[in-house]
């Protein structure tokens, strides 16, 4: 069991399913509706505290009704909420969800109105209770200033980092991480057409960090200090529910794997074992008989 902090968003997730996805203009009535807790980051944390580990969130919530849905799925989870920083106003962030039934795809418009976590809170936080850190690749200058932070106070405490998207100076971070977790979209933005080819650009400015990138059916690849380079198959169910979070799940199978000491291979396919666990499944309360 292991303390494990992540830095990032939760999200109020409205989430409608349909046969099929509608056509611009389209009128169409969903078959289902479920609101519940979302976010990358929180997200993570419901799967690894599933799997045994105790968790902690830093991040932002506003005093507003929507918020109670995001405090009762994470008192839910055992997640510790000391470090979030409440707004007085502002809306939490929200995510209208349209989640295609007949492919388990699921399509995302996003809205917030808060702003992000800030180093000035991160730093009251006494990271030596801590045995690793996960930070969204957002909010770059301030995620930076935490990750310096972080190896100043404690040096030997692992920091990962999800590189989901593409946003303005995120190759500050490569350098400050113990890992860094790259999704599909982001390297096929940057032009590369699997998870080596990005890793062997990018080695260059990464110093010894673990490099992780998904790419959906086709598996995963990781690539460790020494440029040894493993890839895993997926592992889909018999048939795909729900991919929304498989991303989020997939992190958590790597950190957890990670902590319990499993060599980065052997963590690879864990992870992509536990994507395809929850891709078979509606929402992330899935993992209990996952505990070792």
């Amino acid at each position: 069991m292991a303390n494990i902090l992540t830095v990032g968003i939760a999200t109020l997730d409205i989430i409608n399913s349909v046969t099929g996805y509608p056509a611009e203009d389209d009128e169409v009535r969903a078959t289902h509706q479920r609101i519940c807790r979302g976010g990358n980051a929180t997200n993570t944390l419901a799967v690894l505290s599933q799997l045994g580990h105790n968790c902690a969130w830093a991040g932002v919530l506003a005093n507003e009704p929507d918020a109670r849905h995001i405090e009762i799925d994470l008192e839910h989870h055992q997640i510790d909420i000391s470090a979030v920083i409440r707004q007085a106003s502002g809306k939490v962030p929200t995510s209208y969800i349209t989640h295609n039934t007949e492919n388990g795809s699921r399509s995302i418009i996003h809205y917030r109105d808060l702003p992000e976590y800030p180093f000035s809170a991160f730093e009251q936080i006494e990271l030596e209770q801590f045995d690793w850190l996960h930070f969204e690749g957002r909010n770059i200058s301030e995620t930076e200033k935490m990750l310096r932070l972080a190896k100043s106070k404690q040096p030997n405490l692992p920091c990962s980092i999800e590189i989901e998207k593409e946003r303005d100076n995120i190759e500050q971070l490569f350098s400050l991480a113990d890992m860094l977790l790259f999704s599909k979209p982001f390297a096929e933005e940057r032009g590369f057409k699997d998870g080596p080819t990005l890793f062997n650009a990018i080695r260059s400015s990464t110093a010894k960090a673990s490099l992780v990138c998904t790419w959906g059916n086709a598996g995963a690849w990781a690539q460790d200090s020494n440029s040894n380079t493993f890839h895993s198959p997926a592992f889909p169910p018999t048939r795909v529910l729900d991919t929304l979070g498989a991303g989020d799940t997939f992190n958590a199978g790597i950190i957890d794997a990670c902590v319990k000491g499993f060599t980065l291979d052997e963590a690879l396919e864990r992870a992509c074992r536990l994507a395809g666990i929850k891709c078979g499944h509606y929402g992330l309360d899935c993992f209990d008989s996952e505990k070792p």
